[in-house]
């Protein structure tokens, strides 16, 4: 992987019973760890008392022992973790956000990105708002207070807020009585929830998070549904449903999710091991081996073995201790991790021709070392695969890539690239394959745009004055 910047994830837990939730939480953030490592946070709400803390770092650096039992027991909580960004790991942009407003508390964990951020800021600033963060969940929960204020209940201020929230964003509330999940009309942020056998309600980005507390999967919400989970139960509220074109990241197949999720019902790991089979069939070489780039390369090196029959070996180690590389803010300190993250196992590459898989080529430095290590390790040559087509265009809704400038795909050729990053060859998935990664899938279509510069939502708003500027998402 290039130097992209990760979804962040979001988690929530309803009870209805005092327990210790704070305990369930941090169980589902581990799960949901690799989606950001910049900061994490945990709100525990007991009968409309709120008690929370963020920080900067891994769960298991912020939350100690004595800092979860400080949270203390009740019956519903919220937890989020973000990715890193350049140039601002202010404590202040860690999530849950907590507000308090005459009506009572909200707290809001969200993954996403808004594309009228600048204009919606500026609006509400002018209003006499003030924001203490450059994160598009102060937005949201800004704009939830306000229609709050003038509504009878959290949801039906929720359902109003969405009319003015445009672009990508799943997010999970809690108000003093009631946990409500919320995902944006084109559903590109995945959102699932299930239940524990105990009847607990569980809400998460991803499904290995309901796994690992003990959850059943339900189902992912729909795109532009609203959830409450309260007292009465479950009550779905689907106004903003069927408005438009699903969308969901086909990157979540691709790199964002782990492989033991399933996504809108569709295997992560299945649909990276059919990456690697049209990636065989489309970019077929004469090799001894197929080694994959840990870990999203993995799944798919499998698949690329199984259609060319060349065999799969393990080509590197992976340091676990070390964040994914494009999260690390500053390009020198993508660099010395990439040397401590990965070493490639000499006794399997030297003497051998190489396929190399990975997940996509952003701006070429990390693939360049990457190439460089299997070749210093004694491979005679190394032939570079990429689970996903030429990144040639901006994501605005949430993958931090400045302009298209910053793209190697955008400025070179593939037999540019193929030099600039060393290898003997390069071969990218077309398009037509990245539509039938998801087996089963109950999305028809993906946001493909960050490939063909086709976004689902109307242009985006650019960043330009000093109230669009936004370091954390």
């Amino acid at each position: 992987m290039g130097n992209l910047h990760e979804e962040c994830g979001v988690f929530g837990v309803y009870s209805g019973k005092k327990e210790n939730l704070a305990a369930t939480t941090y169980y589902g953030l581990f799960a949901l760890q690799h989606r950001g490592q910049e900061s994490c946070g945990i709100c525990v709400n007991d009968c409309g008392v709120f008690t929370s803390y963020a920080d900067n770092g891994i769960a298991n650096d912020v939350f100690t022992h004595e800092r979860l039992d400080s949270l203390g027991e009740g019956d519903m909580a919220i937890g989020h973790v973000r990715y890193g960004a350049t140039g601002d790991k202010d404590r202040a942009n860690a999530q849950p956000l907590v507000v308090n407003h005459v009506k009572g508390r909200l707290a809001i964990s969200n993954n996403g990105s808004l594309i009228n951020y600048g204009p919606l800021r500026k609006e509400l600033e002018l209003e006499g708002s003030i924001f203490h963060t450059t994160s598009d969940a102060e937005i949201i929960l800004t704009v939830i207070t306000r229609e709050r204020l003038k509504s009878d209940s959290t949801e039906e201020a929720v359902n109003k807020a969405m009319n003015l929230l445009k672009g990508a964003y799943s997010f999970v509330l809690m108000s003093p009585s009631k946990m409500i999940a919320v995902r944006d009309e084109h559903g590109m942020k995945p959102l699932c929830y299930g239940q524990t056998s105990d009847g607990k309600y569980v809400v998460a980005s991803e499904s290995c998070a309901l796994d690992i507390v003990g959850a059943k999967l339900i189902r992912e919400l729909l795109p532009g549904e609203i959830m409450i989970f309260d007292q009465n139960g479950v009550k779905s509220i689907e106004d903003h449903c069927r408005k438009c074109d699903p969308a969901l990241c086909v990157f979540e197949y691709i790199y964002f999710a782990r492989p033991d999720s399933v996504i809108e019902n569709s295997s992560v790991h299945e649909a990276r091991v059919r990456a690697g089979s049209f990636l065989a069939l489309e970019n077929p070489i004469q090799a001894d081996i197929v080694i994959g780039v840990p870990d999203s390369g993995l799944d798919a090196a499998i698949g690329y073995s199984k259609q060319s029959g060349i065999p799969y070996e393990i080509g590197f180690i992976k340091n676990r201790y070390i964040a994914r590389t494009f999260i690390s803010p500053g390009q020198k300190s993508r660099e010395d991790k990439v040397k401590i993250k990965l070493n490639p196992i000499s006794s399997v590459v030297k003497g051998k021709r190489v396929v190399l898989i990975d997940d996509s080529i952003v701006r070429g430095t990390t693939s360049e070392r990457i190439v460089r290590l299997v070749r210093e390790a004694g491979a005679t040559e190394v032939h570079m695969r990429v689970t996903a087509p030429k990144f040639l265009y901006t994501c605005y809704y949430g993958t931090d890539i400045p302009s298209r400038e910053h793209l190697i795909a955008y400025t070179h050729t593939t037999e540019e690239i193929c030099k600039e990053i060393g290898a003997d060859s390069v071969g990218f998935l077309s398009i037509d394959s990245v539509a039938k990664l998801a087996a089963n899938c109950n999305c028809s279509t993906f946001c493909d745009a960050c490939f063909t510069g086709k976004y689902p939502t109307e242009a985006p708003v650019p960043y330009e004055s000093k109230f669009d500027k936004k370091i954390e998402r």
